[in-house]
C-alpha cells in the first residue's frame, strides 16, 4: 500500500498506548502526534488523555518501523517508558483530560536501538480556527482514529477508522467548556483519538486550502446511561473493566476541541524556555 493521501497518512498519525495499571489489569488506549511552530521552530508532541497515563505502573508505546523512508508493515518496535504516569506533562488544570509528551527524546531512545519510527504528524494549522467555526454547520461528518475495544489489525500494525457526525455544534462551548459531542461508536480504547471534520466543498471554497480534513479535537469521555433519564459523561476507560455493569454506552462521546491541545503546547513551551 502506497501512503498516498492524507487519510492513509493518519494511519500512521495513531500510537497505541499498552498499560499495566497499578492494579494489575490491562488497557490499552490512543495517542497521537502534533507538530506545532512556535518561536520560528516546530516541536512534536504526543497527545493523549490524563487519564491514560495516571495510575500507569508500566506503559509502552507502539511504534511501526521505518526502512529507507517507507514503513515496515507489521514491523512493530514499542518504547517503554521508565515511570510512565510522571514522563507526561499534565494539563495544569485537573479537570482537563489532557496529557503531553515530546516526541523528539523517545525517537533518539529508539535511534539508539537503532531503529527508526515511521509516523505521519498532525500539523496544528489543520486545527478549527475562529473563522472556520463560524463556517461550519450544526451537522457535520466526522471521523476519527484509534483502538476501540482494543481492537487492531495487530499483524500490519493498523488502528482502527470510524465515522459519526457532529451531535452539538462545535461553534459552541458544550455545558461552558471547549468541548463538544459526537454522534459516534466510542469504546474503550477509543479514548485519546484524534477526530476530524470531513468538510463539504463550500468550506473548502471559504478556507482556500486543497486539504479535505480539519483537525477538530480529542475524545475524551462518553456518556452511559445509568438509570432510566439519568446520563453521565465517564472518561473512555482503558479497558472494559471499568465500566460499571449494567451501564449502557449511548453512542455520544466527548470531544476537547483542538484548540486546547495547541493551548497546552504552547504553556509546556514557555514553561521550559522555549519562548517568542
Amino acid at each position: 500500500m502506497e501512503i498516498n493521501s492524507i487519510t492513509k497518512k493518519l494511519l500512521f498519525n495513531t500510537i497505541r498506548i499498552d498499560t499495566v495499571l497499578n492494579d494489575g489489569s490491562e488497557g490499552s488506549g490512543t495517542a497521537f502526534i502534533v507538530s506545532h511552530n512556535h518561536a520560528n521552530s516546530s516541536y512534536t508532541f504526543i497527545v493523549t488523555n490524563r487519564h491514560l497515563v495516571d495510575d500507569v505502573q508500566r506503559g509502552g508505546l507502539v511504534f511501526t518501523q521505518k526502512r529507507s523512508g517507507l514503513p515496515l508493515f507489521g514491523k512493530r518496535f514499542q518504547l517503554n517508558i521508565d515511570d510512565f504516569s510522571h514522563a507526561w506533562y499534565l494539563h495544569p488544570d485537573p479537570d482537563i483530560d489532557l496529557a503531553i509528551i515530546p516526541l523528539r527524546p523517545l525517537e533518539r531512545a529508539a535511534n539508539d536501538q537503532g531503529v527508526e519510527l515511521y509516523y505521519h504528524t498532525i500539523d496544528s494549522r489543520l486545527a478549527l480556527d475562529a473563522m472556520t467555526l463560524r463556517t461550519l454547520d450544526v451537522l457535520e461528518e466526522v471521523f476519527f482514529i484509534g483502538y476501540p475495544s482494543g481492537v487492531w489489525d495487530q499483524v500490519n500494525l493498523m488502528p482502527i477508522l470510524r465515522r459519526g457526525t457532529t451531535a452539538t455544534p462545535i461553534a459552541l462551548e458544550f455545558e461552558g467548556r471547549q468541548e463538544f459531542l459526537i454522534d459516534a461508536a466510542v469504546f474503550p480504547g477509543s479514548s485519546g483519538s484524534p477526530v476530524f471534520i470531513n468538510y463539504s466543498d463550500t468550506l473548502r471554497l471559504t478556507r482556500h486550502t486543497n486539504n479535505k480534513l480539519l483537525f477538530a479535537g480529542i475524545v475524551t469521555a462518553v456518556f452511559f446511561r445509568e438509570e432510566a433519564n439519568h446520563l453521565i459523561p465517564i472518561p473512555v476507560p482503558a479497558n472494559n473493566h471499568s465500566i460499571v455493569m449494567g451501564s449502557e454506552m449511548i453512542d455520544l462521546g466527548l470531544v476537547i476541541k483542538a484548540q486546547v491541545i495547541i493551548d497546552l503546547i504552547n504553556i509546556y513551551l514557555s514553561e521550559y524556555g522555549f519562548q517568542n
